[in-house]
């Protein structure tokens, strides 16, 4: 970095401008005589000669006096405007104009005064452009610019070049005989280059006030549009507006690759009491890396990455970049149809993926050439994308959020990002994307403490920090803050064209004691544990999202018993709450008990039974998703095959019989990529999931090829089946066959679409075959087939089947009225349809 050059003290030139100035001004005959008086030698002052000099000055004529201050008065302004008054001249000694003469006006000093040079110097000036650019002063005009490191400015003005005077610490100054302030550039001089360029300083403010008023009332739900960096044409230049909101900051600058990281030529204006700074640079396009140098309350300074950059730096470098999106969508008919069905009435099975590490290596445009057509060949609906947000630690697989707005950098810019979307969009595929609003890390470059105080995180350090991932949690209450995120709800699905978010960590936002002891949370107004503040973000923000982008859904992650989560906000429950407005739940509950179940020996299963069962008690209490996320297949937990009993057949087969059972069951489903071919290993973001076990050379690659034939067959055929997910979340749509079947481990039971029309699934998860076991059924279906056998042998399994259609018989049984009698494979899940 070029050193900056040192203070040169108080300019000597200046000085002495200001006292002939002060001379100039005093009229009547007193300064006459002293300007008279001061001509003649000291030691030569009698009576006489001072007799002499009044006569002298008598005899003077108006006339010669109007043609002397003239001449005096258009040599001081020429010698300002060029810097060439030589310090310490005496002005002159002509009498001062009758006052039936207009006075001429006196020139101002272009130079900065002291403190308006030492606030922009110490990075403190809320308002440099009253002080630096063009201004109307006095006897013209006055030029005032701030370039550090410069050795020389001019002012371009048509084919006119005036030098500024330097007046030390990057200051230039100079004042020229205007009427006006023209047109101009500027001229400047470095050690090895010349640059002509814009004055930062001549512009008018780049926000309107509908967009300060809607920042000031935290109501700007396209808050990306108006702050961060945005690359503009602006009164006809081109360049970047700055935009950053820092309330608590005493002066804040621009640093970047363009001024060496010094910011201190490239101040900031504060835009009244919205707590918003904003500077226009000319000529700084996309690409430039940047960040804001805030002076804190204490006179402290901080470089901080822009919290709405819309592009970054790879991580671990952390600036952020200008960016400006050209791309062009192809998925007009996919946002088109997306809208036709609400996400709990239509199919919906979700492949989970963290895509630095599905196949690792790959850019957003290579995975776009590989995620689609696998995801689209085992017929998932959806894809969720673990957190995209730009984050530093890769290890925190995108929960600890650091650039909001950004997708992360790894693995391309903004535009491949977009074009990932637009291909999944293109293969028929939806995008949910994680969202993380529930708490930020504490990097000293990001949003902690801001701008020199808690101002994203809560101001109370007991509500600030939060006790499980020593991260900060946002303070909800403060209307900027439940702004910024309820505008980054709304910009990825604007934006980036995301079809849904899924929202981490809604529990530790709704509960003020969530993993707190006695006496480290403090009740709300009514005495309760609720974060009412958070309850009031949650719903703004679902309300919000759904209002600006139809056909979108959001998903709760929230592994409590909290009431309403996907209840519509303007619906108040016992509670006394509106609900918070999800489309759809995660049930952990389901998640929990199931694997729980499956966990046990078969031996000892009926002793568990209900926990199979318990989930259609509150089924319809939500509109839920039954997740097997990442988060069961990591830190220990196992993979899912893995958590099975047995030696490796049964795993396999208990495996499949596991997903045909939760395909099955009401709710939509999810699953983690690798679980859906049995990988054994834990995932680990290092390596992903183990493709190999999938390569013909590996001698069991037949058995994870089974399994994952398998989920392939279970998606099209739930797909193609409305009574699996048409009335997912309306009691009509499910009825049990048996559910107390605990000695034999079986579970049955009946799904309906709107129209009634059935399936039967069946479960048996004891390890031996049930020959005739007998089912009670409608009476109105003539014959039942086989749809789906998780035993089948292209599965892997043993190949014990129902090959043949299956006639009822006339034999009440479960309490209907007619039943049939089935092979029941062991370990397997089977569905039938009517034939």
């Amino acid at each position: 970095m070029t050193p900056r050059p040192s203070s040169s003290g108080p300019d000597p030139e200046e000085t002495a401008a200001k006292k002939a100035a002060a001379k100039e001004t005093t009229t009547g005959k007193k300064a006459t005589a002293k300007k008279a008086a001061a001509k003649k030698t000291a030691a030569k002052k009698t009576v006489a000669k001072k007799a002499v000099a009044k006569k002298a000055a008598a005899e003077k004529t108006v006339g010669k006096k109007s043609v002397a201050e003239k001449s005096v008065a258009e040599k001081s302004v020429a010698e300002k405007a060029s810097g060439s008054r030589a310090p310490g001249r005496k002005a002159s000694g002509k009498k001062a104009v009758p006052a039936a003469v207009r006075p001429v006006e006196t020139p101002a000093s272009p130079a900065l005064d002291a403190a308006d040079r030492e606030r922009l110097l110490a990075g403190t000036h809320h308002d440099p452009h009253t002080v630096l650019g063009a201004h109307p002063v006095p006897g013209g005009v006055a030029f005032r610019v701030l370039r550090p490191y410069a050795l020389a400015v001019s002012v371009l003005t048509g084919e006119l070049r005036t030098e500024l005077r330097d007046d030390g610490d990057g200051f230039f100054s100079g004042l020229l005989p205007l009427g006006e302030v023209p047109a101009y550039r500027l001229l400047v001089t470095y050690e090895e280059t010349v640059q002509e360029a814009e004055d930062p300083y001549r512009f008018l403010p780049t926000l309107g006030d509908l967009d300060l008023h809607l920042i000031g009332e935290g109501r700007h739900e396209q808050l990306w549009q108006a702050l961060g960096a945005h690359p503009t044409v602006h009164e006809g230049v081109a360049g970047t507006r700055f935009t950053v909101w820092a309330p608590n900051a005493r002066g804040v600058r621009v640093a970047g690759g363009f001024n060496f990281w010094d910011g201190t030529g490239h101040p900031m204006r504060s835009l009244g009491a919205t707590g918003v700074w904003e500077l226009f640079l000319p000529g700084i396009g996309a690409g430039e890396l940047y960040k804001f140098e805030i002076t804190r309350p204490d006179g402290s300074r901080t470089f901080r990455a822009d919290p709405l950059a819309r592009r970054t730096e790879v991580p671990p470098a952390t600036s952020s970049v200008v960016h400006a999106s050209d791309y062009t969508w192809g998925d007009a008919q996919w946002l088109a149809r997306r809208a036709e069905a609400p996400a709990h009435e239509a199919p919906m099975s979700v492949y989970e993926v963290h895509l630095p590490s599905w196949r690792p290596g790959l850019t957003y445009r290579e995975l776009a050439e590989q995620l689609p057509a696998y995801v689209g060949d085992l017929g998932f609906t959806h894809v969720e994308l673990m957190p995209v947000a730009e984050h530093p630690f890769g290890g925190s697989w995108g929960y600890q959020v650091t650039g909001f707005y950004a997708p992360t950098a790894r693995l391309g810019d903004p535009d491949d990002f977009k074009y990932l979307v637009d291909r999944l969009h293109q293969a028929g595929i939806g995008v949910l994307m994680d969202w993380v609003p529930a708490h930020f890390p504490r990097d000293d470059w990001a949003l902690a403490e801001f701008d020199g105080r808690p101002l994203y995180e809560h101001s109370d350090p007991l509500r600030a920090a939060h006790p499980d991932w020593g991260t900060l949690e946002f303070d909800f209450g403060r209307r900027e803050v439940r702004n910024f995120l309820v505008a980054n709800a709304v910009y990825w699905c604007e934006e980036f064209h995301i079809d849904g978010l899924r929202v981490d960590a809604v529990a530790s936002m709704l509960y003020l004691d969530y993993s707190r002891e006695p006496g480290q949370w403090t009740p709300n107004e009514h005495g309760g544990r609720e974060n009412l503040d958070a309850v009031a973000f949650l719903q703004e923000m679902n309300a919000t999202v759904y209002r600006r982008v139809p056909g979108v859904v959001t998903v709760a992650e929230e592994s409590t018993a909290w009431d309403g989560v996907t209840r519509a906000t303007h619906h108040k429950g016992p509670s006394g709450f509106g609900g918070l407005g999800f489309g759809l739940k995660w049930n952990m509950g389901w998640m929990h008990d199931s694997l729980q179940y499956m966990s046990h020996e078969p031996v000892h299963r009926k002793y568990h039974h209900g926990e199979m069962t318990f989930s259609m008690v509150y089924a319809y209490s939500e509109n839920y998703v039954l997740p097997i996320s990442h988060d069961e297949v990591v830190h220990g937990k196992r993979s899912l095959v893995s958590k099975m009993p047995g030696d490796w057949w049964q795993q396999r087969a208990n495996l499949r019989a596991y997903l045909g059972f939760m395909w099955a069951h009401p709710g939509k489903q999810l699953l983690f990529m690798g679980q859906e071919f049995a990988q054994g290993a834990e995932w680990s973001e290092a390596h992903g999931p183990d493709w190999w076990l999938l390569d013909p050379e590996y001698g069991a690659a037949a058995d994870h090829l089974g399994v994952r034939d398998l989920v392939r067959d279970l998606n099209a055929a739930y797909r193609a089946t409305p009574a699996l997910w048409r009335c997912d979340t309306h009691p009509s749509g499910f009825a049990w066959v048996v559910g107390d079947a605990a000695e034999d481990n079986v579970l049955a039971f009946l799904r309906l679409d709107a129209d009634g029309a059935p399936l039967v699934a069946v479960s048996n998860f004891a390890p031996v075959v049930r020959h005739d076991y007998r089912l009670g059924v409608p009476d109105d279906v003539p014959a039942w087939h086989e749809a789906l056998n998780t035993d089948a042998a292209r599965y892997g399994g043993g190949g014990v089947t129902n090959p043949d259609p299956v006639k009822p018989e006339a034999l009440g049984w479960h309490g209907r009225p007619a039943s049939i009698r089935l092979t029941l494979p062991p370990l397997a899940t089977v569905w039938l349809r009517p034939a």
